[in-house]
């Protein structure tokens, strides 16, 4: 390892976390890669989905979908955040489907497929009960209708009707069957106002794993596709998930401290015996949340340490006992799970948040390493 900090990505894991999704849902996927992939690296994690079986990629913004283009991935892509003024001809020139919660939305991307001489392919979206993307209400069916002028003069074509679930990951929650419902009734509606979409989408991870009702044709994996249970299993969960990335760092200072000895900043730690400290050059902007200090741990010569005193911008600090540290050694922040390394998931509970944050706060300084299989750089 020759920086600092690392996160090394088994691209072989997310391969693999498409194929258990697959076999369990059966049907197509959808692999998220939004916000770089939650931190593991857009381009090579949707290099390696797609070889897998992912059917689609599912990304935010223009510019994610834009950059998988550019990068050569020629698989259907559905972009789904963007401000009204968007510039949609370049979705539209990139084979983009682009997704569609409101009529100025929509009115602009039909005006882009007008000026383009291409027919826009978009997704509408229905707002079945996150109250968040989407039209809802008495907005639907004017969506509905708009789209439906606009199919007949060849300016956009409806390919799918899709939504988002709130709360999938609580397993017999009654909100998922009411969305479904919710769901059902607004595609009704789009099939009524003559519009014919093939792709319907509504179940995320969770729901792809538990709730087989949701899953329509085709189910988007996002926490799943990394390897995090998204039921809240500290490790890989029932379904035998596997963690994607692993997060690391070296030993950059070793002192040998007596009992008493404060601890990082306050101190808010004082050390209840002599104690060997170990430094970490990773901190609070390289993705350890500051609000887990007091509860988390990392994995060092085989066991389990506790980070003591306040995570610093770009340091923390381990209690080693009287493990014989070297500087140099390498640190393993969170990972698998499979030797009982700490996990992304307990950091999550450590620090009070999801995994998603944890995976996608991992700073710019923390180098990427892509590899398939156990051969990892150390």
């Amino acid at each position: 390892m020759s920086t600092l900090g690392e996160a090394a990505v088994d691209l072989g894991a997310v391969a693999a976390n498409v194929r258990t999704v697959a076999a369990v849902a059966r049907t197509p996927l959808m692999a998220v890669v939004k916000a770089d992939a939650f931190g593991h690296g857009a381009v090579p994690v949707a290099r390696a989905a797609v070889a897998a079986g992912a059917a689609w990629l599912g990304v935010a913004s223009a510019a994610e979908a834009l950059a998988l283009r550019s990068a050569g991935l020629t698989a259907p892509i559905l972009s789904w955040l963007h401000p009204a003024d968007e510039d949609f001809g370049r979705l539209i020139a990139a084979r983009a489907d682009i997704a569609v919660s409101t009529v100025d939305h929509l009115h602009a991307v039909a005006a882009a497929g007008r000026r383009l001489g291409v027919p826009a392919a978009v997704q509408l979206k229905a707002d079945t009960g996150l109250s968040r993307n989407g039209a809802a209400g008495g907005q639907w069916p004017e969506l509905v209708a708009w789209a439906g002028k606009y199919e007949a003069t060849g300016d956009l074509h409806v390919r799918g009707v899709w939504s988002h679930l709130a709360n999938a990951e609580a397993a017999g929650d009654e909100s998922v069957a009411r969305q479904v419902t919710a769901f059902e009734d607004a595609l009704r509606m789009a099939r009524a106002g003559g519009l014919d979409p093939q792709l319907i989408h509504l179940a995320n991870s969770a729901a792809a794993l538990t709730a087989p009702r949701a899953r329509f044709g085709l189910c988007r994996i996002g926490l799943a596709l990394y390897g995090i249970d998204p039921l809240d299993a500290p490790g890989p969960g029932a379904y035998g998930l596997r963690p994607a990335l692993t997060l690391r760092a070296r030993v950059v200072n070793v002192k040998r401290v007596p009992a008493g000895t404060g601890v990082s900043y306050g101190p808010d730690h004082f050390t209840d015996r002599a104690v060997t400290l170990a430094l970490l050059p990773l901190g609070f902007a390289d993705g350890l949340p500051r609000a887990a200090q007091g509860r988390a741990q990392v994995w060092l010569r085989g066991r389990r340490c506790p980070i003591v005193g306040r995570i610093a911008m770009d340091q923390c600090v381990i209690d080693a006992g009287d493990l014989p540290v070297t500087l140099g050694d390498t640190v393993t922040i969170f990972g698998p799970g499979d030797r009982d390394q700490p996990t992304a998931a307990e950091w999550a509970r450590w620090a009070g948040t999801s995994p998603h944050e944890v995976l996608t706060g991992i700073g710019a300084r923390v180098r990427r390493i892509h590899h398939y299989g156990e051969a990892a750089p150390a």
